[in-house]
Parts: structure tokens; sequence; C-alpha cells
């Protein structure tokens, strides 16, 4: 089906961008991901540039709903058609770069996000914000692919970052619209991408091209179907052998011998003259570095034997946060890739979503494959694909555990089973609701019996959560100030009170009235231990038959988390 032209870059025009772009990344990421095979051939790329993608298109969306709810008329009339009063261009660029950046996995996804923000840059700072005519579409792709070799430490021919070139150069020399603009930047990335194994041993080695340059390629041909209203006839990188690519990363391998074990990634928020000094001792550790971002918030990624260093350099700069540290493939970190036997497929793993650093240590001693959520950061569905990858198992259980995650593990389950991985979904609602699915858990029965076991185990835990309400709403226990402290039952507010001990003891007095055998405790950061302390007694002075465990779960949102089985 075509799509309908864009003719100038507006904010539209960005909305419609990215969810192209995400859907052609969707369909090319395996074949990107067979092809990767620099700098470190670990068969992500394809996912990694779909995941930053995946981040600018929620920020974009959440912009475009913001100004729908505060469009809407307050009288019951109709909302205008007419498309006033959206969106500019500089809030959709905006948000598509902080995204993006937020977003950005790997060395090709952080890379991307430096693009897509070099392009914001200059399409947010015309005057008129409103729309952008094809030269306006050069400059933005020229600066985008000049911010984007400033940010890498060593800049590589035959990667990324020469098909971004290309595309700029051919830009420049197309007249007329977005639309020629656009076709010209993309036939330009085109034939630099396929002269790209003449340029880099390793994928001349491989027979392959860039993976990350065929993921920029796949970006610009949704850009052509954008303003063109369909795709260009050909996406796929010319000469991109994706079947020999498991001979081509062993070739890869060979060739390039021990490199660091570890990939760093970390958002930080920091000052210019902290970030430079950053880059330098980063540099030092490594390789692969690249530092994307700006206006205090920054991006790193780098490649490194000695991650904690990375971390602490980070800590020395600013503020890290989202930490995520890589293990490139199996075995011990110092020996070399090929040397490293392939792992056999486990015949069954448990993958769960956790909201705290606790409650991931938890999760897994009992064996099961971790994905940290961070408080009002939800993991996007190809985080929890990766997450089922990582588990390395013919058969997954899958436990989001939280309510909010549904439709989105519903989604990675999906996926996967495309990948031949059978996954059962257990709709857990809260991490207290996991523990019991994991308690009962046997790998050793077959896997229909174990699902059903575990999913009972679940449903027989109501689960409870204390937390500090935000801001003034209304809530189905009353109005509800920001500062009180709410006790939520089965995910609704059934207590607001001041004090964190008196509301957790009347959400247990509510949740014992129905009965129970096992409360659960998980306290979070900010929970003093008295909490806990003061309804272990309480249980054991009024439910002499109930027993209680207590965890610490780290920084998991809520004040508390209960469970009753």
């Amino acid at each position: 089906m075509a799509q309908v032209p864009q003719r100038f870059f507006d904010a539209l025009a960005v909305r419609t961008w990215c969810g192209l772009s995400l859907a052609a990344l969707g369909r090319a990421r395996e074949e990107i991901d067979a092809i990767n095979v620099y700098p470190v051939a670990d068969g992500d790329t394809g996912t990694n540039l779909y995941l930053t993608v995946e981040s600018a298109v929620a920020a974009v969306e959440a912009v475009f709903a913001a100004h729908e709810v505060d469009e809407a008329p307050r009288d019951g009339s109709e909302a205008p058609r007419d498309g006033a009063g959206g969106p500019s261009l500089a809030d959709a660029v905006g948000a598509m770069a902080h995204g993006a950046l937020i977003g950005a996995r790997g060395n090709s996804g952080t890379i991307l996000a430096q693009l897509l923000r070099g392009m914001a840059q200059v399409l947010a700072a015309r005057s008129d914000n409103d729309h952008t005519a094809g030269h306006g579409l050069q400059r933005a792709l020229r600066h985008a692919a000049a911010s984007a070799r400033q940010a890498v430490a060593h800049p590589v021919e035959g990667t990324v970052l020469t098909v971004a070139s290309a595309a700029a150069e051919a830009a420049e020399g197309a007249g007329g619209d977005c639309a020629e603009v656009a076709r010209a930047a993309y036939e330009g990335a085109r034939a630099a991408l396929a002269a790209t194994p003449g340029q880099l041993a390793a994928l001349e080695r491989a027979g392959v091209v860039d993976a990350g340059g065929h993921g920029l390629v796949t970006v610009l041909a949704a850009l052509v179907e954008t303003f063109t209203g369909r795709a260009p006839v050909s996406v796929a990188a010319p000469h991109a052998r994706v079947e020999s690519a498991v001979e081509g990363q062993c070739a890869a391998e060979e060739g390039d011998g021990d490199g660091p074990a570890f990939e760093v990634i970390y958002l930080l928020e920091a000052e210019d003259a902290a970030v430079a000094r950053l880059r330098q001792r980063l540099d030092a550790l490594g390789d692969s570095l690249v530092v994307v971002g700006g206006d205090g918030l920054w991006n790193v990624h780098v490649h490194v034997d000695d991650a904690g260093a990375a971390v602490e350099a980070g800590v020395e700069a600013g503020r890290p946060y989202r930490i995520r540290i890589t293990h490139f493939g199996h075995g011990d970190a110092h020996t070399t890739k090929a040397e490293r036997p392939p792992r056999e497929r486990a015949q069954r793993a448990v993958v769960a979503v956790v909201p705290g650093e606790g409650l991931a240590a938890l999760y897994t001693e009992a064996g099961a494959t971790t994905l940290l959520a961070h408080p009002g950061e939800p993991p996007a569905s190809g985080e929890l694909v990766q997450a089922v990858r990582r588990a390395h198992a013919r058969e997954v259980v899958l436990l989001p555990n939280d309510a909010e995650l549904r439709h989105t593990a519903a989604a990675a389950a999906e996926q996967a089973r495309t990948e031949g991985i059978r996954v059962a979904l257990i709709p857990t609602r809260s991490a207290v609701q996991g523990i019991a699915a994991l308690a009962v858990h046997e790998s050793e029965r077959r896997f229909d019996e174990d699902v059903v076991a575990m999913t009972s185990a679940a449903g027989a835990t109501r689960h409870a959560e204390v937390t500090v309400a935000e801001r003034q709403s209304w809530t189905t226990a009353g109005i509800c100030q920001a500062g009180d402290v709410l006790g939520l039952i089965d995910g609704d507010v059934a207590v607001i009170g001041a004090d964190v001990s008196q509301v957790a003891a009347t959400v247990l007095d509510r949740m014992l009235s129905a009965g129970g055998e096992l409360v659960t405790l998980v306290l979070g950061d900010e929970a003093p231990q008295s909490v806990a302390d003061h309804l272990e007694a309480r249980v054991r002075e009024a439910y002499l038959a109930v027993d209680t465990v207590v965890y610490r779960g780290g920084r998991q949102g809520a004040l508390l988390l209960v469970g009753v089985e």
C-alpha cells in the first residue's frame, strides 16, 4: 500500500519518517544482524538500530499525543480538522533526537542517534519552525554527517560514517524538493555501502557490507518513502552476502584476534568540560569510543576490558545512569573469541522483568534471566526479545511483572516464536507474583505442566505496593495530594495517608482479611528498615499461622511491594 507523500519536512513528516524507519528496520533486522562483523562480530547491529529508532518513535508519538490532549475542546464540540495547533517541527525533531539519544544501543545505534541529533539541530533552528524544503534537508544531512564523525574518537572508513558522508555529499548535488534530495541521499548511500568491503579488511574477509551502513541505507529508504509515497525498488544492501554471515563472522574473529571483553553504555548528566576529559580517559581504556549528545545529557559507548573503570570515569565526570554492560561472547573474558566453544541451548529458561537491582539479584540467584526496568522507563519489546535470546533456551517462560507491560511482552513473545523459541507468557502484574511463580518452577517437568503450575502460583498471590503520589489526582480512594503515601491493592488505590508504616499496615490488614499463609515484603531503597520490622511484628502478633519473608529491592520505584499467598 502506497504511503501518502509529504511535501515538506514538517512535524508530520518527522512522525511519518520515524514510523516508516522502525517498520523497515523491523523487516531488515535479521539481515543486518547476520552481516554484523565490525567492530565486534556480535550479531546485534540490526536489533540495536531497531531499539534506537523505537525509542525515537515513542518520543515523537508522545509529543503528538500531548498536543492532542492540549488542543482537545472542553465544551464537547469537535476538535478542529485542519491540523492547526499540532507540534512544531522543532518539537518533533527535538523529541526524535532526545528519544534516540536516551534509547541508543550499541556502536551503530549511538552513531545513528548523533546523526538524528545533527539533523535536528539544523531543522529546529529554522525561524518559521513550520517546515523545511529541499535545501534545508541538504544542510541537515551535511551537519548530521559531520557531527557523527566528531562524536567518534577514531573514525574508520568503510563504516556507517562513510555512508553518511556519501549521502550528504550526494544530497548536495540534488536540486528541487525534499523528495529529490532524499532520493539522491539514498542513492549516494547505497553506492557508498557497496564499496565498504574494499575499505575495511574485516568486511572484505567476510564478504559482506557494513552492517551499520546497511541500517542507515534502510533509514534513508524510509525517508524517500516519506516524501514520494513509495519505498525505493531495492532497499537491500548490494552485494551483502547474508548467507555467508556465519563464515564471515568466524573469519573476522580469527583475523581480529583478542579485543576488549565488554561493551559499556550509559547515559550521563555532565558539563561539556567534564565530558572532554571523560573522552580522553575512556580513549585510553579501550576502543570503539562514541560519545554523543549535548546540553548536559550524553550517551557514552565504549569497548573495554575493565568495565568498572569505564563506569568510574563516568562517575567522576557527572551522574551516569541506565548503565548497560555486555560481555562479548561466552567463557572467560581474556580468552579469544576463536577459543570460545559454542554454548549449547538450555531446554528451558525463565525470563523476568524486575524493577530493582535487589530483585534482579534474587531472580538471578533463582536461575532466571533478568531485564532491569528502571522507574518510569519500561523496557521496549525489542529489549524483551533480546533478553529471551540471551536466555539461550528452546523453551522460555516470560514474566513481565507489570500490568502495563502486557502488550509489550505479548509482542516480544510473538517475535521470539518466529525465531523458533517456544515462549509462554504468564501475565504477572507484580514482581511478588513473579517470585511466587519462580518458587514452583521445575525445569524437569513437561513445559505445559510447568507453565500451569507457575501461572497458578502467580494467580494465587495478591499484590500491593506502597508509594508516594507525585501530583494531585483522583483515585479510587479519593483525591490525593502530591507527597501523600498511597497504598495500592491489586493495582487500585485503597489507602491514602501520611505515614508509610501506617499505610503499609492498613494495606497488609486488608489483604490478610481474605486469608493467607505467606507474606512477601520487598523494600525499596527509600523505605526504612523499620517499616519491615513493624510489619513482621504485626504479622507475628495478629496472624499466628502466617510466615513473613523480607527482601531488599533496591531502586524499584515503590517504597514497598507486598505479596500475600
